[in-house]
């Protein structure tokens, strides 16, 4: 279960966030330094315990109009082998000291725990609070489920958004591992659906995760957040 901790965190996300985010392909806007404003998300926690898990909504304010954003990140208490190019920069948190924060889709805790929740296998988190259930956010799968340990993963980040294509590998059992692949493709600009992604390509999917995030105005707005389809070989 992860702790929320009410405290600092110097510096803030938005300020990591705001520096890191222009430099990304499916980033819309054009200003250099975006007004941002955290606009919702929810967590999931890492069953060791280790790494912060949260899927974050930020709205940028600084172009002609409101653009909502989905970003992915995972807390660490030390560096991520391999990972120097995910690391959105470090922060010192008011409780537990430095913190390495990383683009999530490049960690593969993180990307366990998602296909975790595309499949039902865990409870989605509120955002700010300590083991509180987010019944807002829904997963839908379909087909045989699969392993959520993660052997291998490639991140392909591109104007329409980042796919992760996943290796996963089951335990050893009495007939040895087996193995199978997946692409969880991150939706970054977020837009709502209000047919809850029952869209041709979400129901072509696998699976996929809908949440909901804060506009401009303060109105709730709803869509998918990540969908899941078989890896084209």
């Amino acid at each position: 279960m992860a702790v929320i901790y009410k405290t600092t965190l110097t510096p803030s996300k938005l300020e990591l966030l705001a520096a890191w985010l222009p430099k990304q392909p499916w980033y819309i806007g054009t200003a250099s330094e975006p007004r941002l404003a955290k606009a919702g998300g929810f967590r999931l926690d890492d069953p060791q315990g280790e790494v912060g898990i949260e899927f974050m909504v930020v709205t940028d304010t600084s172009g002609e109009r409101p653009r909502s954003y989905h970003v992915p990140l995972s807390y660490r208490g030390a560096p991520l082998d391999g990972a120097d190019r995910a690391l959105i920069g470090t922060s010192e948190h008011g409780v537990l000291r430095r913190r390495w924060v990383y683009d999530g889709t490049h960690d593969p805790v993180l990307v366990a725990q998602l296909l975790a929740l595309l499949q039902g296998r865990t409870v989605p988190q509120a955002q700010s609070a300590t083991d509180t259930p987010d019944p807002s956010v829904t997963s839908h799968f379909t087909g045989v489920g699969f392993s959520t340990v993660v052997a291998s993963t490639a991140v392909d980040d591109g104007q329409h958004g980042t796919a992760i294509v996943v290796e996963t590998e089951e335990e050893a059992g009495p007939r040895g591992p087996s193995a199978g692949g997946v692409t969880i493709d991150v939706v970054r600009v977020l837009r709502p659906d209000p047919q809850d992604a029952r869209s041709d390509a979400a129901r072509e999917a696998r699976g996929h995760v809908v949440a909901e995030w804060r506009s401009d105005d303060g109105d709730q707005s709803r869509g998918p957040f990540a969908v899941l389809r078989d890896t084209v070989r």
